[in-house]
């Protein structure tokens, strides 16, 4: 498990950004997989959920998830709210709640970590390359703002995601971004006619636009087996027909 050393700081909220080790999940899942939508044994899913919920220090009865869908949707819980697990479509939790583990899943997009210190309400967003296209980051963020949040207050951390050494992109992909903004161009490289896109820095300027400067960047490659992460892109490469999924969670004690 790897944590923010921002959010580390603060002793009311828990929270960890976990890789593939410490479960007990089989083959192509080994070990940690919390890929609830995955092919994996649900049972090994389960034992890896409490593994996690004992790891952050919660006696809770279950992590709160949506089902992701690369959307810019999310959903927000409030003191009061009693919404069933995984009933909503969506790619980001915000909550004020306290003793609820709010949790996404990612296996190469970003998982993002927010908390407002002042307001005590945190949030988890699942931001692949469509979902920060659309807008996640920013209409999560402007929500948390109208909730009376604060740029100031807000600690934000993104973990680790696939680096752009080995995200490579069609040209159509790097066209669809600078159409949207001229700009956008700075975050691709070009390297013997092949592109290569860089999320995780175009994911934190979605979140520096907001004037938000307490950011922590968890620099850690997914893609790179060494570091042992879930990749949806190593799977891939090794022609693997499912993948697992690594777990970013954030709760207020």
């Amino acid at each position: 498990m790897h944590k923010s050393k921002k959010l580390s700081k603060l002793s009311e909220i828990s929270h960890g950004f976990f890789n593939k080790n410490g479960g007990v999940s089989k083959g192509i899942y080994k070990s940690l997989n919390c890929g609830i939508g995955s092919k994996d044994k649900k049972n090994n899913i389960k034992r890896n959920l409490n593994i996690v919920k004992s790891r952050l220090g919660t006696n809770s009865r279950q992590i709160f998830f949506v089902k992701q869908t690369h959307s810019n949707k999310f959903i927000f819980l409030n003191k009061n709210s009693n919404i069933k697990n995984r009933s909503i479509k969506a790619d980001a939790i915000i909550c004020e709640k306290k003793k609820t583990p709010i949790a996404i899943l990612t296996a190469d997009c970003v998982p993002i970590l927010i908390y407002d210190k002042s307001r005590k309400m945190i949030a988890a967003i699942h931001a692949g390359w469509r979902g920060a296209f659309k807008g996640i980051i920013q209409k999560v963020i402007k929500y948390m703002l109208n909730k009376k949040c604060n740029p100031r207050n807000m600690i934000v951390a993104i973990g680790p995601s696939i680096s752009k050494n080995n995200y490579e992109v069609k040209r159509q992909f790097k066209d669809k971004f600078v159409k949207k903004k001229r700009g956008n161009i700075e975050f691709f490289t070009f390297k013997k006619n092949k592109i290569y896109f860089d999320l995780t820095n175009y994911v934190k300027k979605q979140v520096k636009l907001n004037l938000i400067k307490n950011i922590d960047l968890i620099n850690i490659d997914t893609f790179n087996k060494r570091n042992n992460f879930f990749s949806a892109r190593r799977s891939l490469k090794l022609n693997h027909n499912d993948y697992g999924r690594n777990i970013s969670i954030i709760m207020i004690n």
